[in-house]
């Protein structure tokens, strides 16, 4: 019985803990040609961790300019031509946070982008005993919790990786049977062209020698 209660209480922590220590949105957006996109995160409260991660799937070079702008305007992180990218950075002020994609250097090619904007609160949070009014003494429960958040991180990374390089070589296997389909068909309707025309040179050639008998 125990046993199954702290199980229990190990569970319950586990999950108060993941969804007080993060707040994520993943979105897949379809960038235009000569487009600019933002989008937002709000900050509650200074010092709080913001992860950014975004991989262009489809489209072009596979590459996006981005900027990352603080709510005083000022610019925070920036890239152009990125293909992918994996940030972490401390959100020392209070306010929205903008997140800008550009593909105004594009003149045809549209970018399809998965993108993640993740808040993170690196407060641990603190559980009471309803019976005695003190702490309950969760450390090594929490240095193992915190090694298990590690872990997954890493495994969501590779992942994310994995994908996107799998969204990468079937888009190239795309568009590489395309321009073999549109390749050979032109190669037949040139091979049949040119047949057509010799069989007319012969057949006119034998023409002009019958005639001239």
């Amino acid at each position: 019985m125990m046993s199954i209660q702290k199980t229990s209480l190990v569970l319950l922590f586990f999950f108060c803990f993941l969804a007080s220590q993060v707040r994520a949105t993943a979105l897949t957006y379809r960038l235009g040609s000569n487009e600019k996109s933002c989008f937002y995160l709000s900050n509650d409260k200074p010092g709080k961790k913001i992860g950014f991660y975004f991989a262009v799937q489809q489209g072009g070079a596979f590459d996006v300019d981005f900027n990352i702008i603080a709510p005083n305007g000022e610019s925070i992180l920036d890239g152009s031509e990125e293909k992918q990218g994996d940030f972490v950075f401390t959100a020392n002020q209070f306010g929205e946070y903008s997140f800008c994609f550009s593909n105004e250097k594009s003149t045809w090619a549209e970018k399809l982008i998965d993108f993640e904007l993740v808040l993170e609160n690196e407060e641990r949070p603190e559980f009471i005993n309803s019976q005695t009014g003190e702490p309950v003494a969760i450390t090594e429960m929490e240095e193992s919790l915190m090694r298990i958040s590690g872990s997954v991180t890493n495994i969501i990374r590779t992942q994310k990786y994995f994908r996107t390089r799998e969204n990468r070589n079937a888009a190239t296997v795309e568009s590489t049977e395309g321009r073999i389909f549109w390749f050979a068909l032109l190669e037949s309707l040139a091979i049949i062209t040119m047949a057509c025309l010799q069989v007319y040179i012969i057949k006119n050639f034998f023409n002009v020698k019958r005639g001239g008998v």
